[in-house]
């Protein structure tokens, strides 16, 4: 299960996965976000994982792919809020992959990725 907050206000979106990512997941998170988007990029997203949760199956991790695909200009950050060492190489990964700038904070400094996020605007 994938949970996720928009801030709408602040242009952030926030995740958090509680389990192995479902194609459903990001399916409810598009729905909420595209029309958002459709008018103005989002300041930042912000990723708090304990650890990487993995897909549920082959389709969610396509859908997640695509999400990705379909979002990634549309947003300026992305706060990376983890102290598992596979989350904190995400950034220097994604950057090959995605327009946002991407950065990782252990959890311990949520507050400061927020403040990061939503100084983008």
């Amino acid at each position: 299960m994938l949970e996720h907050t928009l801030d709408a206000q602040r242009g952030v979106l926030y995740l958090t996965p509680h389990g192995p990512l479902a194609a459903e997941d990001f399916q409810r998170v598009a729905a909420e976000v595209d029309p958002l988007i459709a008018d103005h990029d989002l300041n930042g997203l912000m990723i708090a994982a304990d650890k990487f949760p993995g897909w549920s199956d082959f389709a969610a991790l396509s859908t997640h792919l695509r999400f990705v695909r379909e979002h990634h200009k549309h947003i300026r950050r992305v706060a990376i809020v983890s102290d598992d060492s596979l989350l904190s190489t995400l950034p220097s990964v994604a950057s090959h992959f995605v327009a946002a700038e991407v950065k990782h904070f252990p959890s311990a400094d949520r507050a400061e990725a927020d403040a990061w996020l939503q100084a983008a605007g």
